[in-house]
């Protein structure tokens, strides 16, 4: 199978993941910023546009990124997942990968592509206007301060298990942080996960 690679956060989450699963990719880079990725030979693949890609042996391609994941997660070494043992466990990690992923991803990279991302973005999809950013990125923070207040003494977002959640929101904090959406001061909790996080081997990935 082929990984379609590039920089941005969404690539990120499935190489730590990936990783972490012990499931070797096969990858190949696409040139987000120059647009490679709305080039007729990538949309063949994915017509949405969008980073990452995995495409199998047998010329079957899956993208978004929790899609990709739980595959992975299901052909990785037996014995082992991070997605969940059981009904209960996947539940609960689907659960907060979801929350993560609407509440604090979707609108802090929207904020970002209607602000500082706007001269890439602009051409390639309909963006709300640069006015908005602002709430985008205050809906994003405020999110953050809200799973903070949840976490109590887990080690994980999902308890004592290291979770697809984890990965995801480690990403988004990751690139929130190099484009003006830091972690909130108030997120104590958060803060400490994100060090421990940021120690894992993955994030050479």
């Amino acid at each position: 199978m082929m990984f379609y690679d590039s920089v941005g956060p969404n690539p990120r989450v499935v190489r730590m993941f990936a990783a972490e699963r012990g499931v070797p990719l096969e990858k190949t880079t696409i040139d987000l910023r120059g647009g490679e990725n709305r080039q007729p030979a990538y949309m063949a693949r994915n017509p949405a546009g969008q980073m990452p890609c995995l495409e199998l042996a047998d010329g079957t391609v899956i993208a978004e990124i929790t899609a990709i994941c739980e595959y992975l997660d299901e052909i990785g070494p037996k014995g082992a997942t991070l997605i969940g043992a059981t009904p209960e466990q996947r539940a609960e990690c689907r659960m907060w990968t979801r929350r993560i992923d609407l509440g604090i991803c979707e609108p802090m990279g929207s904020g970002f592509r209607a602000a500082e991302g706007r001269a890439l973005f602009q051409s390639r999809m309909k963006l709300v206007g640069a006015e908005g950013a602002a709430d985008l990125k205050a809906i994003a923070q405020d999110k953050i301060l809200w799973l903070d207040s949840q976490m109590g003494d887990n080690e994980f977002v999902c308890g004592n298990r290291l979770t697809l959640a984890d990965f995801l929101l480690f990403g988004f904090l990751k690139f929130g942080a190099g484009v003006g959406q830091p972690i909130p001061e108030g997120a104590a909790w958060i803060k400490a996960w994100y060090a421990r996080m940021a120690d894992r081997p993955s994030t050479a990935a």
